[in-house]
């Protein structure tokens, strides 16, 4: 059925990138220079990038994904070995624990976060654990103290999934560099957004050279400098590399929304405590918690429906808001839950209850740095609508 578009004439889309006018500049000005593929533009974000991290190097990829599994291959995980991981985020955290041979573990989560537990975590530590990947999920840092903890008592690798949590701060420290590696994405739905591309983040030389290695078909040298000197275009080819790079195309546009990020992660701050003004009193529905030692890059305002105390169900709820001219998303199915890890590793509905019980009752509402106060007051009053239509 087609959405009931708002009284105001427009659907409120979920996630729905603006971009600034200098990032369209910047890509004209890279498709007029006629370097296109990885060049001096996709050097200068990643340089602009470890600087705004705060780490030594940053090595620029064509996804998260890409990131995650070059993290994993730079750690050598490989056939035989575990990592452990949240089954409460996206199939890419798992599937690159497939692509590099090893199988995937999932622990439960703090019901209160959704973040991944450190007690859990533990209790599914073995000899053959290589690595655990951390999610910073919604936005919200992971107890990072409790795993880097873990990490060295156990001898494992701390791997970072940041692909929610750009502008995010754990105890005064920057996401990113709490672990020995961090994937960062900049997907359209993300607060940066290059299209499609990631960031690998490492204290390591070595290790960000091998990544830019590997992340041009296994190359010794890569297609700007090979092309871009004044010699014949040589090259070894010294490992079984991936087509992994970004584009100068990409990079233009992540360079110009760098210097927007601080300004438009407090935008999202005053809309998040809109929503928490119109909602806190409803209910059934669980806001965000809040927590003092951590900055919350606000990426995800996931509320939770519980369906013993709402009018409706999360689903239900998701239905009815889209009617009225508003996009919503689920953050997420349970990994567990799905047919593949089901099929592939023997997970089966009712292992990990936490991580169940958030993925039935999730539903993120839209914020964007673009939109207006009044598309979430537009928001809180149709949920509030709702919640007295359904009580009546």
């Amino acid at each position: 059925m087609a959405p009931v578009i708002s009284p105001r004439g427009r659907y409120l889309v979920f996630g729905a990138p603006r971009l600034p006018e200098e990032a369209i500049e910047a890509v004209v000005e890279v498709l007029r220079s006629g370097w296109l593929g990885t060049g001096p533009r996709v050097a200068a974000f990643e340089e602009a990038f470890a600087r705004y991290i705060g780490a030594p190097f940053a090595v620029a990829v064509s996804s998260c994904t890409a990131a995650l599994h070059l993290a994993l291959r730079l750690i050598g995980v490989g056939p035989g070995d575990e990592v452990i991981t949240s089954p409460m985020t996206f199939a890419a955290t798992a599937n690159v624990i497939v692509h590099a041979g090893a199988r995937p573990v999932f622990a439960d989560v703090d019901p209160r976060t959704g973040n991944l537990d450190p007690e859990a975590t533990r209790d599914v530590l073995t000899s053959r654990t290589r690595a655990i990947i951390v999610v910073h999920y919604a936005g919200r840092p992971c107890e990072m103290d409790a795993f880097i903890d873990l990490a060295r008592r156990y001898g494992v690798f701390l791997v970072e999934d940041a692909a929610h949590a750009l502008e995010a701060f754990y105890k005064g420290r920057k996401v990113g560099t709490l672990g020995d590696l961090a994937a960062f994405s900049f997907y359209p739905t993300k607060s940066l957004t290059t299209g499609e591309g990631g960031m690998l983040i490492t204290r390591s030389e070595a290790w960000a050279e091998r990544a830019r290695l590997l992340r041009m078909h296994g190359l010794s040298r890569d297609a700007w400098r090979r092309y871009s000197e004044e010699q014949f275009p040589d090259y070894e080819v010294l490992e079984a590399g991936y087509k992994y790079n970004m584009t100068d195309i990409q990079a233009a546009l992540g360079l110009a929304q760098l210097p927007y990020l601080e300004h438009w992660r407090q935008r999202r701050e005053l809309l998040w405590q809109l929503y928490n003004e119109g909602l806190r009193d409803l209910a059934g529905i669980q806001l965000p918690p809040e927590d003092a030692h951590i900055v919350h890059a606000r990426h995800l305002y996931t509320i939770r429906v519980d369906p013993q105390e709402a009018p409706f169900c999360r689903d239900e709820l998701s239905r009815m808001l889209h009617q009225a001219g508003i996009g919503t998303g689920i953050h997420y199915k349970a990994l567990h839950l799905h047919r593949f890890y089901q099929q592939a590793f023997g997970y089966r509905p009712g292992m990990f209850p936490h991580a169940e019980r958030i993925s039935e009752e999730t539903l993120s509402l839209p914020l964007t740095a673009h939109m207006d106060e009044s598309d979430v007051l537009y928001v809180v009053e149709t949920i509030r609508q709702l919640w007295r239509r359904g009580r009546a």
